[in-house]
């Protein structure tokens, strides 16, 4: 009964951003269709990581949030690379393609699991090293993609165009009907069925997105094709064109991040690093080469990129330590049935499947008159919310004492995050496509998702705090109430102080074709 009806709700979201996209261009279409299935592979291995590296691996918990935080890190890291190379050669059309193809390649070579391991020193190495690369070319994959593809997104609206948020929540809403149907369907056939059947799902997911992409060139009227073609054919190296160079470079890149999967410092060095590059590159970039309104609104997009650390750093311990929580300490029983840990995950996405399209509609009758909050004070509303679903968990947990916390409260702390969420990650690529410059669009999205990359890692640090003192979910509990409460102050402050990032955005002077 319980899949029944997340199955049905999922239809209704389907129905919903379709009768919404009618006054769209065709090309969104295919890209809400195209990121869908992209999502539904991600997330369905998301919804599995965790669990496969604990019980299948027998990693310690610690150890696989350390791996599970060095594998989300690098993918949010690389589209940083992803968008400079779109940007300078590729165009996002290629650089999309070419991602997914990368994950197919990826998500297939996770449904090589070998066999059960008895004691963890009995781990195969050669499974080890086909799963380490496997998540090497989905990091890949993911560099190419994820950043892109949002640009291109963009790229069917002018700038003043009043329906660009609305369409960035519905391409929302299809990033997350996939990743519903993901953590729903591979997740229920890894924990039922096998490991191997919920990955090679994952993978069959991917290529459907890349069939439907590659199908609907012709609707997207040109956005993100390279911005030079004749340059990708010029020969750079023992004849080989710059185009081919950039995708065999790719690929020795793979081979780099199969090394740096498993260590986690080494990790830590290149987040580091090419997060105080990156800022520094567009900090100096918009002083020396752009005029002061255009120059304060990427200023404005970068408080705003440093912001979500602190979001994605609290929202990724759902694929964690709240993950690992709901296995060992909630009673998962609905209508008589347990419920398979894996599932939960594909609560956020149910939930933006249903709200999404509300929120999208929300935001267009408050700007219709002149009652939209800023971009600023949506963040600080979400991250607000985000610290009460845990400060929710929290209550419920010690409300049940020695008892198994009610799953009720597992779908609150998911609604309150997906809420949260809603107010800052849609609203966020938004702006950042608007804020920013056409010349630095791709780089833009990329420390987007770097930023993501940063929460990533800094999730992974909180999670292991939930290890500490033997772990357990008393200490999962007094780690989440402080973080809760660390949010919602966060938030508070960042809506006190919104007018001033409003200001330094200038929406009053933007145009269209502002470069």
């Amino acid at each position: 009964m319980f899949y029944i009806i997340l199955s049905a709700i999922a239809v209704i979201g389907v129905a919903m951003c379709l009768f919404q996209m009618r006054s769209h261009p065709k090309g969104l279409y295919i890209l809400f269709f195209a990121e869908m299935w992209e999502r539904f592979s991600y997330y369905g291995m998301r919804a599995l990581l965790i669990l496969y590296l604990t019980k299948h691996f027998l990693f310690t918990d610690g150890q696989a949030y350390g791996i599970y935080g060095a594998y989300t890190t690098l993918v949010y890291v690389t589209p940083v690379i992803g968008g400079v190379l779109a940007d300078k050669y590729l165009g996002q059309r290629k650089a999309v393609l070419f991602g997914a193809v990368l994950l197919v390649l990826g998500h297939l070579g996770m449904a090589i699991e070998g066999e059960p391991v008895k004691v963890a020193s009995e781990r195969s190495d050669s499974i080890m090293n086909v799963f380490y690369l496997s998540l090497a070319l989905i990091i890949a994959g993911v560099g190419f993609l994820k950043a892109n593809i949002s640009a291109i997104v963009g790229a069917l609206y002018e700038k003043t165009d009043e329906r660009r948020d609305g369409a960035f929540t519905i391409f929302y809403v299809g990033i997350n009907l996939g990743a519903f149907g993901g953590a729903l369907i591979a997740g229920y056939l890894g924990e039922t069925y096998g490991w191997k059947y919920g990955f090679g799902l994952a993978g069959l997911g991917m290529l459907l997105g890349l069939i439907a992409f590659a199908w609907g060139k012709p609707l997207l009227e040109g956005a993100g094709e390279p911005p030079n073609p004749s340059a990708l054919a010029v020969k750079r190296f023992i004849g080989i064109s710059t185009e081919w160079f950039i995708y065999i470079l790719t690929f020795v890149g793979v081979g780099v991040l199969w090394f740096l999967i498993r260590d986690e410092g080494a990790v830590k060095l290149v987040l580091y690093s090419t997060f105080a590059i990156v800022y520094l590159y567009i900090i100096i970039s918009s002083v020396l080469t752009l005029p002061p309104h255009p120059r304060n609104r990427i200023f404005a997009a970068l408080i705003l990129i440093s912001v979500q650390v602190l979001f994605w750093a609290l929202f990724e311990q759902a694929g964690s330590s709240l993950s690992l929580f709901t296995d060992r300490s909630v009673d998962r029983t609905i209508f008589g049935q347990e419920i398979k840990t894996s599932v939960f995950q594909s609560l956020n996405a149910m939930y933006i499947v249903l709200l999404g399209p509300l929120f999208a509609a929300l935001w267009v009758w408050l700007g219709k008159r002149n009652l939209d909050p800023s971009a600023p004070a949506k963040f600080g509303l979400g991250i607000i919310q985000l610290g009460l679903g845990f400060l929710v968990l929290v209550w419920g947990a010690n409300a049940a004492g020695s008892e198994m916390t009610p799953v009720i409260f597992i779908f609150l702390i998911y609604l309150l995050h997906t809420t949260g969420e809603l107010c800052l990650s849609p609203v966020g690529l938004s702006a950042m496509t608007r804020l920013s410059v056409p010349k630095m669009v791709g780089l833009i999205m990329g420390a987007w998702f770097l930023a993501s990359g940063f929460g990533n890692f800094a999730a992974a640090q909180i999670a292991k705090l939930t290890t500490a003192d033997g772990g357990g979910a008393d200490q999962v509990v007094l780690v989440y109430s402080s973080v809760g409460k660390l949010a919602v102050g966060v938030g508070v402050a960042l809506i006190l102080i919104s007018p001033l990032i409003k200001k330094m955005m200038h929406l009053d002077t933007i145009s269209s074709d502002d470069a």
